[in-house]
């Protein structure tokens, strides 16, 4: 995606990520019939996609499956672990945990039978 597409909107940025995946459509000789039928949908819906129409995210996964790109799909979003740099601050403490409450011993009296009255 280029530079310009952080200040565009979503659907600008759905028809390039289409148009994409056109491309690579055609560079791997695939024909929009046989990526429909390996995907599980209507041809007309890969001529919707690739025309800008919109599709659903699962029919955007499946293109992706059958066209070998779902490595591209976990890079979309940034990790969720805890980067090196924010290790270094920590000091070794390792991995962030729940606060708990601070502990008291609890102090109970004994129970005598004449104590409830």
């Amino acid at each position: 995606m280029s530079q310009t597409t952080k200040h565009t909107g979503s659907e600008t940025i759905e028809r390039e990520i289409c148009k994409k995946l056109e491309r690579i459509r055609l560079l791997k000789n695939i024909s929009q019939a046989k990526l429909a039928e390996a995907a599980g949908v209507s041809r007309r819906t890969i001529s919707r996609m690739e025309n800008g129409g919109g599709i659903s995210f699962d029919t955007f996964i499946r293109v992706m499956q059958v066209l070998n790109l779902t490595d591209h799909l976990m890079a979309m979003l940034p990790s969720s672990e805890i980067r090196p740099i924010e290790r270094v601050g920590r000091k070794g403490k390792g991995e962030r945990k729940n606060a708990s409450s601070p502990r008291t011993p609890k102090t109970t009296k004994k129970w005598e039978w004449d104590s409830e009255q």
